[in-house]
């Protein structure tokens, strides 16, 4: 039994620089309004560099879709171009500015892939869960394991009358 229905969201754009920031936006704004903010950094990373692909790659032109479902414990994110051409994965050499897009999609992702769709076009996707568990917390110390803060003992003089002098310790604990 699914417990939470399938959402769906649908963009259609041409891949130009000043269209990719605009949908990173939305996506962001797509995911707050479904309360998935954790995954928002990794859905934006991912869908920046598919839509960069599609405007330096992409043949005849940049037209684009961009879809994002996200159904029960996951979100796939999916850019559908009509360049039939899969892409490559290539190692980048270490001080080339572009050649990692993909690494960093697999980086960041669950899974990924491509997919060809029809005779003139492909589907690039990749999909994050949205169980986002919590970093690590130090375990807290109970109150056994913290270290004994003690107050000094005042002594008496011989003449009863005033304390020795003692040096002054903070009462706070921790």
């Amino acid at each position: 039994m699914v417990s939470h229905p399938s959402r769906h969201c649908t963009v259609e754009l041409q891949a130009l620089p000043s269209r990719i920031g605009q949908v990173r936006r939305i996506v962001s704004a797509q995911l707050r309004y479904w309360h998935m903010d954790p995954l928002i950094d990794r859905a934006a990373l991912g869908v920046t560099e598919l839509l960069t692909n599609v405007h330096r790659h992409a043949q005849p032109d940049k037209t684009c879709t961009v879809e994002m479902e996200l159904v029960v414990d996951r979100l796939t994110v999916s850019v559908r171009d009509h360049d039939p051409r899969l892409p490559v994965v290539d190692d980048a050499e270490p001080l080339a500015t572009c050649g990692r897009g993909l690494a960093m999609v697999a980086a960041v992702s669950e899974s990924w892939g491509v997919r060809p769709d029809g005779e003139s076009g492909k589907v690039v996707w990749f999909t994050l869960p949205t169980t986002v568990s919590a970093p690590a917390r130090p375990a807290r110390r109970t109150v056994a394991d913290k270290p004994a803060h003690l107050f000094t003992e005042v002594e008496v003089t011989t003449d009863g009358l005033r304390p020795a002098h003692t040096p002054a310790r903070s009462a706070v604990v921790g």
